[in-house]
């Protein structure tokens, strides 16, 4: 009896144990010609490779940077491959669990006081929420749009007069669960444009006339897992029929060109699509609330990591959109202004061409909903760190941020009807 109590503490304690990463690698190589690139690809069919950028095996090609995580275990045969089809690679992260570790690098200010110069969890966060509608009531409020699988809230704080008939600008941040910058630049968002009103010019001009939705986590329950169980999740925690494997890649569910690429067919892969568009309780609580306030919304803009891109429509096409002058035109005045704090280099355009093709996206579907204005930032690093963006950059990620975020909000005000 006793040891059968035994096996079954061992088993609970292994199956609530993190993840760790201990000795895993993050390899950056960059494909010469399309015979290279089948190499990446062979690889990737008999090792698990995680890839970083681009996010899965086909969309690999020839001139790309492409990185991708690794075990220690296999990381040496990986080399060893590379090395014999004469192709040069970098090691961008020698050690990913010390990485990991390296990343809480800014130390709590005054305990119990919100940060936003660190990373917070879903606890912290909806404890936040909470306190931005108290201590702001006439700006700031909070609507529930939804549950999750697990049975979270879905919130979005509207920021703004009680006016609905006004012009607004929907965000939202961390749809993907790894991309831990991205919630931090909703928060500071959120911060500075209650604590600036009155005092910046430009914020005040913009919350006087229009209105900000902010979905602050997308992804709450993956990102939650992403904290406690595995830090490199990337996709929501729903189970699949038919399939051991967990999760849908929410930026693959919306319903737009959602069938057309290969690779998102399978629920074992990260850029899963789902069973069916809108299949998931958060793409489909989003939606409807975008859908219900289509007549205020002119512009949506998600915000993801890394590779520092200022990305518009469209993913599933190389076709551009009729706007496609505007939308150019809006993002080179963004990125450049961006840079201005930090000289943070941003590139910018449509995403099939600027990065690669995508699927099933909230940036098209937002576009091809009627909305003329959306973009994605990626926002940092360039790889040096990838996803693992240390806390002491956060500050100057979301400063810098913001400057931008800023310049499109005017230009909606000025430009849309």
């Amino acid at each position: 009896m006793r040891s059968l109590l035994l096996v079954g503490l061992i088993a609970a304690a292994l199956a609530t144990a993190p993840v760790r990463f201990d000795r895993e690698k993050v390899l950056r190589v960059k494909p010469k010609d399309e015979e290279q690139a089948n190499v990446i690809k062979d690889l990737a069919k008999t090792n698990k490779l995680d890839f970083w950028y681009p996010d899965a095996t086909h969309h690999v090609a020839a001139n790309m940077t492409v990185d991708f995580r690794v075990s220690e275990k296999e990381s040496h045969a990986i080399q060893s491959a590379l090395d014999q089809n004469k192709m040069h690679h970098e090691i961008l992260i020698h050690d990913l669990q010390e990485e990991i570790e390296k990343q809480f690098d800014v130390k709590q200010d005054i305990p119990g006081r919100h940060s936003y110069a660190k990373y917070n969890n879903w606890d912290k966060i909806v404890a936040w929420t909470e306190k931005m509608v108290h201590k702001h009531p006439e700006m700031v409020s909070r609507i529930k749009i939804g549950t999750t699988v697990e049975d979270n809230p879905l919130y979005v704080l509207k920021i703004g007069k009680k006016d609905d008939s006004r012009k607004a600008i929907f965000m939202d941040c961390g749809i993907h669960a790894r991309e831990w910058v991205s919630p931090a630049f909703c928060q500071w968002f959120v911060y500075q444009a209650t604590k600036t009103y009155g005092k910046n010019k430009i914020m005040t001009k913009l919350l006087d006339r229009m209105n900000f939705y902010v979905l602050p986590v997308f992804n709450v329950d993956g990102y939650i897992w992403s904290w406690t169980q595995n830090r490199m999740w990337r996709k929501n925690r729903s189970r699949n029929q038919k399939s051991r494997c967990i999760g849908t890649d929410l930026n693959r569910n919306f319903n737009t060109s959602w069938n057309s690429l290969p690779d998102t067919k399978h629920p074992c892969k990260e850029i899963y699509r789902g069973p069916a568009p809108e299949s998931e309780r958060e793409t489909k609580a989003v939606t409807d609330f975008i859908r219900s306030h289509l007549k205020s919304i002119k512009a949506y803009i998600t915000f993801h990591s890394y590779s520092q891109m200022l990305l518009f429509p469209f993913g599933y096409t190389s076709e551009p959109p009729p706007n496609h002058e505007d939308l150019d035109k809006v993002a080179k005045i963004s990125t450049d202004v961006l840079s201005t704090r930090y000289e943070t280099h941003y590139i910018y355009g449509s995403t099939a061409s600027t990065i690669y093709p995508t699927s099933g996206s909230s940036l098209d579907w937002a576009y091809n909903l009627g909305i003329k204005h959306t973009f994605a930032f990626e926002l940092r690093d360039k790889g040096k760190f990838g996803f693992l963006l240390p806390e002491s950059q956060i500050k100057s990620t979301c400063k810098e941020t913001m400057i931008a975020v800023k310049f499109i909000a005017k230009y909606i005000l000025k430009h849309t009807s």
